[in-house]
């Protein structure tokens, strides 16, 4: 009777630990299921997502205009070069101002869905395809053009300012992302929080559209650029132009998922996406020729994103 009773005990301890081994928190072997399958935690995984945009840029001037001046050395008087200049004046020449603002520093929103693989033997580890769409934000500025000119033959001109933009920039984004999710065992567990991180690469192609106006007429006398609008009344009155800018960006991903149920997630982060540049061009009227203007150099989108996914 000790005997049976003693078989009992291990046959009870046995199943016990068979149990606790099963516990998603235990690593090691496969999971089966009652038909004595086994799940190796491999998954299709899709999801959806949504949430805030913050970008931030350094804003370049790509084309330094030289304006032409007659400036007087004993008085300082400056006057606007005509073809020659009058007794007491010498010529002199100054390169176009920085941008008034030179950064670019917007709230937007963002959106995107991914569609990936849970590795068979090692479900820590996803890899996705996605696709984000970061919505057009403005970058708008008057003068556009503004600071210190200065002259080659050693003066300046204070305070220089000239033209004005309104401009919007938006980027669509397809990456390849690889996501650790910090969990033991075979399955993620439901109703618990699940830390991830995630690093890629990917493919951004970004749309910058521009209206930019000569208000005081100073760029009229310019012919390389009067192909790029229509003169009137000594002022360009400048195309609305449309930009699209292609780079290889990288990619990177910080957040927790939840399981509301089996199969079921609830997945909160933040995705940096770091764009080398975007250019804002003027055209002519039928894009045939451009002009690069201006450069947002140094884009970065940081994403606050809330989503859903879904790993089967």
């Amino acid at each position: 009777m000790k005997t049976k009773f003693l078989h009992f005990l291990i046959i009870g301890a046995a199943l016990n630990s068979g149990a606790a081994m099963a516990n998603w928190q235990y690593s090691g072997d496969y999971m089966y299921d009652t038909a004595g399958i086994y799940d190796n935690g491999g998954r299709v995984a899709i999801s959806v997502r949504g949430g805030a945009s913050y970008a931030y840029a350094k804003m370049n001037n790509d084309t330094p205009i030289v304006f032409s001046y007659c400036v007087n050395p004993t008085t300082g008087e400056v006057q606007d070069f005509s073809g020659g200049c009058a007794d007491g004046f010498e010529y002199a020449t100054g390169a176009l101002g920085e941008l008034g603002m030179n950064k670019l520093s917007k709230i937007g929103f963002a959106a995107g869905a991914s569609i990936g693989w849970v590795l068979p033997n090692y479900p820590q580890w996803r890899l996705e395809l996605g696709w984000d769409r970061f919505s057009e934000i403005d970058y708008n500025e008057t003068p556009l053009f503004s600071g210190n000119l200065d002259l080659s033959n050693g003066y300046a001109i204070n305070d220089f300012e000239v033209g004005s933009a309104q401009t919007t920039i938006s980027t669509d984004l397809v990456s390849v992302m690889a996501f650790y999710d910090f969990f033991d065992g075979y399955v993620k567990p439901a109703h618990t929080m699940i830390p991830y991180v995630g690093i890629g690469f990917g493919y951004a192609d970004t749309k910058t559209v521009m209206n930019f106006y000569d208000n005081s007429g100073d760029l009229s006398s310019y012919v390389i650029l009067q192909q790029f609008g229509e003169v009137d009344s000594g002022v360009i009155n400048f195309y609305k132009s449309t930009t699209n800018t292609t780079n290889i960006a990288g990619v990177a991903s910080l957040g927790f998922s939840y399981g509301l149920m089996d199969k079921l997630f609830m997945d909160f982060g933040v995705r940096v996406a770091y764009i080398p540049r975007a250019k804002y061009r003027l055209t002519n009227s039928d894009d045939s020729a451009h002009l690069d203007w201006f450069t947002a150099k140094n884009l970065i989108y940081t994403n606050v994103m809330l989503g859903m996914r879904l790993e089967f």
